[in-house]
C-alpha cells in the first residue's frame, strides 16, 4: 500500500473515532459542563430538594459545599440522569465536598406546614448540620425561606446551572429513592419501588382500592379524596349497625 493510502486510511480512522467517541464527548463538556460558583470569594453552599410533588413519603433536602475547583463533566440535574449515574456521582460527591448533608420534613409536617415550607424547613435542617459554615446559599427555585444571617440566591432551574446545586439534588433523590424503595417491601400494593410516591396511575389505583397509609400526605387532593370517601363510608356502616 502507498504511503499517501496509508495517511488517507489514518485519517479516515480518526475522524470515525472522532465522531463516535471524541465529539460527542466534548460537545457534552462544552454544553453541560455546570458553573463551579455564584461567588468566587464566598463559602458556598447548593440547596436543592426532593419530592414536593409526591404523594406519599418526606420531603428530602441536601446542602452540599463543594471545593471551587470541583468538576464533572457528567454532573447534572438529578432527573436527567440515570440511576447508575446518580449512584457513581453520589460517591463521588459525599467523597469530594467539602462538607454535605441530608435531612428531610416528615409527612406530618408536610401536612401541618404545606410542602412549600416543609421543603424550606429541610433545606434549612440541611444548612444548620453542616460542618463548614457557608456564607452563602445558592437554592434551587424561585422562592425561599430566608436563613438566618446567610444570604440567598434563588435559581430557577439551579440544578443544571450551578455544580453545587446539582450535586445537592443527586443526593437528596439518591437517599430519597432508596428510601421509598425500602418502604415499598412493606406497602407493595402502591408501586414505590417504581414511583417513589409521585401519582402514577399504579400508586392512584391502589389508593382507591387499598386506601391512604402513615406515609400518605393527607393533604394532598388524591389522598384527601380517598380518605374523605373511607369517613364517609364508615359513617354510613356506623348508621347502619345503630339502625340494626
Amino acid at each position: 500500500m502507498c504511503y499517501n493510502c496509508k495517511v488517507y486510511n489514518s485519517i479516515v480512522e480518526y475522524f470515525a473515532v472522532y465522531s463516535l467517541v471524541l465529539k460527542p464527548f466534548f460537545e457534552r463538556s462544552t454544553k453541560f459542563m455546570l458553573k463551579p460558583f455564584y461567588h468566587l470569594a464566598s463559602i458556598e453552599a447548593g440547596l436543592d430538594e426532593v419530592g414536593r410533588g409526591c404523594l406519599a413519603g418526606p420531603v428530602v433536602a441536601a446542602a452540599v459545599i463543594l471545593p471551587k475547583d470541583y468538576s464533572n463533566h457528567f454532573l447534572n440535574d438529578s432527573k436527567q440522569l440515570k440511576r447508575s449515574q446518580r449512584d457513581q456521582l453520589r460517591l463521588e460527591i459525599e467523597r469530594e465536598a467539602i462538607s454535605w448533608v441530608i435531612a428531610e420534613a416528615s409527612v406530618a409536617e408536610i401536612d401541618s406546614f404545606n410542602i412549600a415550607r416543609a421543603s424550606y424547613l429541610a433545606m434549612h435542617r440541611a444548612v444548620e448540620q453542616l460542618k463548614a459554615q457557608p456564607e452563602h446559599l445558592l437554592v434551587d427555585g424561585n422562592r425561599f425561606t430566608p436563613y438566618p444571617m446567610i444570604p440567598h440566591t434563588c435559581i430557577i432551574k439551579g440544578d443544571g446551572i450551578y455544580a453545587s446545586i446539582a450535586a445537592a439534588s443527586v443526593l437528596a433523590k439518591t437517599y430519597r429513592d432508596e428510601f421509598m424503595e425500602k418502604l415499598a417491601s412493606e406497602y407493595p400494593v402502591y408501586g414505590w419501588e417504581q414511583n417513589v410516591g409521585y401519582p402514577t396511575a399504579r400508586h392512584l389505583k391502589a389508593l382507591q382500592e387499598h386506601g391512604i397509609t402513615d406515609w400518605h400526605r393527607k393533604t394532598f387532593a388524591p389522598v384527601k379524596n380517598v380518605l374523605q370517601l373511607q369517613i364517609l363510608s364508615s359513617q354510613k356502616n356506623t348508621d347502619l349497625v345503630d339502625l340494626s
